[in-house]
Order: C-alpha cells, then structure tokens, then sequence
C-alpha cells in the first residue's frame, strides 16, 4: 500500500515528536512493505511567522490532497500577544473545519508498567485499563445558538443545545465501528431523564444499535458515567457522548492514567482521511532539548493505521512496541516516576520503540 501523509510538525516540542512518529511509520512500512511519502505544511506559530497567517491555505490544500494528517503541537508565549484570529490555537479548529471532521477518537490506557502513576487505588485499576471516548466534536452546545437577552433576574446569558437524527447517527456509526474493532462492548453516555436532545440521542442510538448486533450496547446517564470512570474504568471498552459530555469524560479518564504524555487521539470525518495529534501541548520550556516524550506522537500514527488505512496488524506492532518498551522500564523524563533509572531522551526512546518493532 501507498500511504500520502501530511505532517504538520508545528511548534514547540512538535517538530521531534512528529519526526519520532516518522521513523517509527517509516520502519513499520518496511516491515510490511508499504510505502509512505511525507509532506511537511506549516501551521501554528510557526505558520504566523512565515506567512502571517496561522493556517496559509497551501497547508489546507495539502491535507485535503492527503490521505491522511499528522499533527505535533502548535502554541507558545511568543504568539500570547496576537489577536484572536492570528493566534496559533485558531489554526486547529480551522483545520478540523476545512477536513470536516466531526469524530474525535480519544483512547485513555492505563499500562500496567506505569500503573502508580495513575490517582486511583491498585484495588481499582488492577493490571490497568483501555478505554476509548467517541465524541461528538462539530454540534451541540458548543455550536449553538448563544447570546445575552433581558430574563426573570436581569440580563441573561444562553447556550442553546441542539442535536439532529443525522449528527447522532454518524458520530454513532463512528463509535459502532471503532466497537467492531476492539471488544466489541460500547456505551452511550448521554441524560436522557432531563435533556430533549439527549432524548433524541438515546432513541436514535437505539435504532442504529440494531445494525450491529454482534456490538453488546448499552446506556449510561452523564453523572453516573463521570462517577463509574473513577469507580471501575475497566468496565468500559467504547463509550460515545455529545461534544460538552465528552469533552468533560475525556479530559477526566486522561488524567485517571496519570500520564498526558502518553495519550493519542485522532479525529476523523465521513472520509478515511483523518487529524491524528498527541492530546499534551507544545511544552516550548523543553523544546529543542531532545526532553520531550515521542510516545503519544507515536501511538497518534498508529491510530492513524488502524482508522484511516485499515491496517490493524501495523498498528497492533507499533502499540506492542510502545508496551515492550515500558515493560523493560525504559522512561522519558515525565514517566519516571520512583524509578531510579536515568530517563531517556526522545531521540532514544524512539530508538527504543523501533528495535522493539
């Protein structure tokens, strides 16, 4: 196979942790006989500075001519100052935009070898958990209609939630799929006993669950699911939600991990093309450094495998790699933890990854 990848390097720490992500993609392509052509576009601060703008449309171009994306990081104090549309954060809801991407993938994995760095008890976690978060990422709450008016008190402020058949369906056909690829266990996250749209939501889920029967579905209001993430994760293998409850979920089952420098995510649209970024940021006081964890970069391009090409077995090799090498303890700088032993740099964890492969 022949794979057309656009890297958006980015800023801060973003250029090595892409560059890990290559050599990884590109032995992985020697193992399996693929080819892989990489074509750098700039985006972020490092965009702004060249062009003036934070997202020029040669990069746009370029990841709609691609197969595929993948993203390092963009922001640091240098852009603080720039007004709101210049400012290198604006180019990631731009790009998501132009790629119509509407389905974030965002897995949150306890390894069994980084098991104490995680807040939960070993009682809880046990050998560790694997999790996947759906979420809706382009409707809802987020997108609604909003505004001040005169109310009841005074002046009021309003967010409108709103959710049609068509954007439940998709990123609910989204999350059966991602099912069918794992354990084939999905839970819909939603609070149907007071929301209309969460009413719609479960009735249209319902309806779509019948399509896949090998898929064992289930329900869960929003409150309850933040309280049993933090009571018994393992008990969820893929759960789909709205944009507001899964951007809470997500960012809560990363942090039960209790490591962001090992996280993925990709987000992905009705194509096969899809934006695969680490969830950490740019870390610009490491960048340069050779400090910075490649290990969600890296993990990011095996989802980008697995979603985007369909190739389960290239992404299963990279994502055992990843577990071989945190089981010898090998450790950057931020997963140390009570080890003793001195951490490794990016450049050499990536070594690490690429003789486990």
């Amino acid at each position: 196979m022949e794979l057309n990848i656009a890297l958006l390097r980015g800023d801060g720490i973003g250029p090595e942790i892409v560059d890990s992500a290559v050599r990884v993609l590109g032995k992985t392509a020697e193992r399996y006989g693929h080819r892989i052509s990489f074509t750098p576009y700039l985006i972020g601060g490092a965009a702004y500075n060249a062009t003036g703008e934070p997202l020029p449309d040669e990069t746009v171009n370029g990841c709609l001519a691609s197969d595929s994306v993948l993203l390092g990081a963009v922001g640091g104090p240098e852009w603080d100052a720039l007004p709101g549309d210049k400012r290198p954060e604006k180019a990631l809801l731009g790009i998501r935009s132009a790629l119509g991407l509407y389905t974030n993938l965002r897995p949150a994995k306890l390894y069994p070898a980084l098991r104490s760095a995680s807040p939960l008890k070993d009682s809880i976690v046990g050998d560790g958990f694997d999790l996947l978060i759906v979420r809706e990422l382009t409707g809802g709450i987020y997108f609604g209609d909003r505004g001040y008016r005169d109310g009841k008190y005074g002046q009021e402020a309003y967010d409108t939630e709103a959710y049609s058949v068509t954007e439940t369906e998709r990123i609910g056909r989204a999350a059966f799929e991602a099912a069918m690829k794992r354990s084939k266990r999905l839970c819909s996250v939603d609070k149907a006993n007071v929301l209309e749209t969460s009413r719609l939501w479960r009735k249209t889920m319902h309806a779509l669950s019948e399509e896949y029967p090998e898929v064992e579905y289930s329900d869960m209001f929003v409150d309850n699911a933040a309280m049993q993430l933090v009571r018994d994760p393992s008990q969820f293998d893929v759960i789909v939600t709205s944009n507001m409850f899964g951007d809470i979920l997500s960012d809560e089952a990363s942090q039960i991990t209790g490591s962001i420098g090992m996280l993925a995510s990709a987000s992905l649209g009705s194509g096969t093309r899809g934006l695969y970024e680490p969830i950490h940021g740019s870390a610009p006081d490491i960048a340069g450094q050779d400090k910075a964890n490649p290990i969600a970069t890296i993990l990011s391009a095996a989802m980008m495998l697995r979603y985007s090409f369909g190739l389960q077995e290239e992404a299963d090799a990279i994502e055992a790699a990843v577990d071989r090498v945190l089981d010898a303890g090998y450790r950057t700088a931020d997963i140390t933890g009570d080890s003793s032993a001195a951490p490794l740099t990016c450049s050499e964890m990536t070594e690490k990854i690429i003789e486990a492969l």
